[in-house]
This record gives structure tokens, sequence and C-alpha cells, in this order.
């Protein structure tokens, strides 16, 4: 299967990717059509979010002798690790409330996103002009606390789409070294989506990446607990417009700026940041924040 119909699938990539290329507006509309998709989706069901994030604490004496591991740099110790709540609670949910508005397919892909699948819709039809109607989705849930809830989020080499070069169709496609610029260092960064999938159906879907990220307080006393405080969405630009057209990483050169890893580590595995404020600056749509 890695094989069949490689030909055809070489062409209709870049078919896609010059496409997008030349359109892209369309690109950018597409992405803040799903973004405020998903705003509305957390914005109109935030009640019900924030019940089932709020019982992780209530039934705190069925897992209290059983805490998940501490994860992250020196702990501690007063925080109860909390990814796996928000990854049921918001990211589960989310898939779930999307597809009673829209159609999804879960397309299987070995890596990525923790929620990723391809959404169908006529409004990606308009706004497309008729050149597709889905796009691939990766959704990832970011916990976060109130002693790392800052203006940015960690993404991992998985989380990123690239320029996504396909020379031939016996190669595989391949992306180009991004940078993590920081003010006083810098390091290569190795996006691992492609900007654009090719289906079987005959269809095309760009990767739009989605960042939830679940704020949550943390309570002290008598009443300690980890209840939900906010949701943000943040949309990063993909891989085609980060580095083509427009090529946003040449006018925000501080974009993506070096992540929390050391030295030692991998340098295809490093991670980088992702600015909050300059994304606000390329579109405010692409950070909101929502609450009860």
């Amino acid at each position: 299967m890695f094989f069949s119909n490689r030909v055809d699938l070489f062409t209709r990539y870049n078919d896609a990717r010059t496409y997008f290329i030349s359109h892209p507006n369309e690109l950018i509309e597409l992405e803040k059509y799903i973004t405020q998709l998903v705003n509305g989706v957390i914005e109109s069901n935030y009640d019900e979010i924030e019940r089932d994030y709020n019982e992780a604490s209530y039934l705190n004496a069925m897992w209290a002798n059983y805490p998940p591991e501490d994860r992250g740099r020196a702990p501690v110790g007063d925080q109860v690790p909390w990814i796996e709540v928000g990854e049921h609670a918001v990211g589960h949910k989310l898939n779930r409330l999307i597809s009673q508005i829209v159609t999804i397919s879960e397309v299987g892909l070995p890596s990525g996103a923790d929620n990723r699948f391809v959404l169908y819709s006529d409004e990606i039809t308009r706004i497309t002009n008729g050149y597709t109607n889905c796009a691939f989705v990766f959704l990832d849930i970011k916990s976060v606390g109130p002693r790392d809830n800052f203006e940015h989020t960690v993404l991992s080499p998985y989380q990123v789409s690239g320029d996504g070069i396909w020379n031939a169709p016996n190669d595989n496609m391949v992306n180009s070294i991004m940078v993590a610029k920081g003010k006083k260092a810098s390091h290569n960064f190795y996006p691992a989506i492609s900007p654009i999938y090719p289906l079987t159906n005959g269809n095309v879907a760009a990767a739009i990446h989605l960042f939830v990220k679940p704020i949550y307080k943390m309570l002290d006393g008598g009443h300690k607990g980890q209840p939900l405080e906010s949701i943000k969405n943040v949309c990063v630009p993909n891989g085609l417009l980060l580095t083509q057209n427009p090529n946003y990483l040449y006018t925000y050169p501080e974009l993506f700026f070096p992540g929390k890893d050391d030295k030692g580590k991998d340098p295809h595995k490093m991670r980088a940041r992702v600015s909050f404020e300059l994304l606000n600056q390329i579109a405010d749509w692409r950070v909101q924040e929502f609450s009860s």
C-alpha cells in the first residue's frame, strides 16, 4: 500500500501545494473558519465542559492514593498533573461536539496532534472556490495551571507543518528546517507534519493547527482543587503560510523561539515555543479566550 498510486499522489499533492501557495488568502480564511467553528463550540458548551472538567476535583478520594506522576522540571509537589483531565474533559468532548455540527473522519496517521481528523464542510467548498471541501484538523490540548500559564505554548515537531517539498514520486515529502529565534539564542526546528494531505476519496485536505489551552486554578486551604478557570484557542499558521506565502516567519522571525529542551536533546526532537503576542499581530482571531 505504501507505493500504490504513488505517482498520482505525487501529482495531486504538488498541484494542491501550488494552489494554496498561489491562494494564501483561501488558506487563511480556511484557518479562520475552523478556528471560529471551534470557538463557537467552546463558547456555547462552556458550562458542560466546565462541569465535567471540575468533576475530577470532586472525585479526588477515588484517585488521591494513586495520583499521576509529576511531569516537567523540578515539580514542587502541591500541583496534581492535570494533563489527562484536559485531554478527556475538553479534547475528547470537542471531537464529539464538533461532529454534531459538521462531518468528521478519523483518518489514521501514525503521529501528530492529540486529536486529528478530517473535517468536511460546504463552507470549505465556498472558501476555496470549489477546490476542496475538507481540511485536516490537528487539535492539541495544552493544559496549564497558574505557574505555567504564559503567553506562549510549547510545540513539538509533530505539531507543526512545514514547506512540504516533494521532488520525485519515489522520494518522500520532507520539510525544510525552520529556526526558533530568541533574543539571545536560536536553534533549528524540524517540523514533521505535511502541509497538505491528498486523500483516497479524491479530496485534498490542508493541515490546520489548533491548540486548545484549558487553564486551571489551584485552590488551597480547606477547598483544595484544580477547577477550570478559562480556555484559550490558538491557531498556528499552516507551514505554507509560515514559509512560502505570505512567509510569516520572515515578517515575524521570533514567532517561534527556543523551547524548554536542553542542548543535549536530539536536534530533530527539539521543541519550540510560539508567541501568542506575535500571533495576535498576524490576526487577532488566532488567539481567543473563553470563561464562564
